[in-house]
C-alpha cells in the first residue's frame, strides 16, 4: 500500500518540518488537497505555499484540485512538476480533453469520484488515467468519518480497471486509519490518503504510516 499524508491536517506554522519528517517516515507521496471554496465550502492554499511544499518535499506530489475551474488550476500547478494532479469528475464538462491536456504537461492525470457518484462514469475514461481517486467522505474538511462503501465501490471499480487499464491506480481519501486499511487492501486499494491519522497520531508520524503500508 502506497500512502500520501495529507498536509491538509498538517501544522501550517511548521508545514516544512512536518513535510520533511513525513518524508524520513516513509510517505510515497505528499497529498495536497485544493480547495477553492466554490466547489466545496472550504478555501485552503494557493500556488505560493504549494511551491513552498514542493521545496521542502522528498517525495513526490499528489496533487487534488477541488475547484471549480479545473483547467486554471492545472495551469497554476503544473510547473511545479507533480507526480499527479486529479480533478473531479462532478466538476468537469469535458473530462477526457483535461485528461490529455494534463498529460501533455508531463503530469500523471487522475480523476475524483465523490461517495454518491456512479463508479460507471469513468468507465470510458479508464484507458486515458493513471489512477482514480475515490472520495470516502464528502470533500471539504479533514477529520471526517469514512463511509464504508467505499469499499463496494472499490471492488467494483477493480472490475472496470482490471477489464480496461490493469495499471491504473485505486486511491482513496478520508477517514482513512490503522483499522479499515485491511478492507481497503482487500477491496483492491492501492493507495490510500490519510490526514488526521498521520499528523494528529500520539504515536507518532512513522508509526502512523508504518501502520498503513501493509
Amino acid at each position: 500500500m502506497l500512502v500520501a499524508p495529507s498536509i491538509l491536517s498538517a501544522d501550517f506554522g511548521n508545514l516544512a518540518n512536518d513535510i520533511e519528517e513525513i518524508c524520513n517516515s516513509g510517505c510515497d507521496l505528499v497529498h495536497v488537497d485544493v480547495m477553492d471554496g466554490h466547489f466545496v465550502p472550504n478555501l485552503t492554499i494557493g500556488p505560493v505555499v504549494v511551491s513552498a511544499v514542493a521545496k521542502a518535499t522528498t517525495k513526490p506530489l499528489d496533487i487534488h484540485l477541488m475547484v471549480e475551474n479545473n483547467t486554471f488550476f492545472v495551469d497554476l500547478f503544473a510547473p511545479l512538476k507533480p507526480k499527479y494532479i486529479s480533478f473531479h469528475i462532478e466538476e468537469e464538462k469535458h473530462p477526457h480533453r483535461l485528461v490529455q491536456y494534463i498529460r501533455s504537461l508531463g503530469i500523471q492525470p487522475a480523476i475524483v469520484l465523490n461517495p454518491h457518484t456512479p463508479i460507471e462514469s469513468v468507465e470510458f475514461l479508464l484507458e486515458d488515467v493513471d489512477m482514480v481517486l475515490l472520495m470516502s467522505v464528502n470533500p471539504g474538511f479533514g477529520g471526517q468519518k469514512f463511509i464504508p462503501s467505499v469499499l463496494e465501490r472499490a471492488k467494483r471499480l477493480k472490475v472496470l480497471i482490471d477489464k480496461y487499464n490493469p495499471n491504473c491506480l485505486i486511491e482513496v481519501d478520508g477517514g482513512v486509519n490503522g483499522e479499515n486499511i485491511y478492507a481497503l487492501k482487500e477491496a483492491g486499494v492501492n493507495v490510500v490518503v490519510a490526514g488526521s491519522y498521520v499528523f494528529g497520531n500520539k504515536k507518532g508520524y512513522k508509526f502512523a504510516i508504518d501502520s498503513l503500508k501493509i
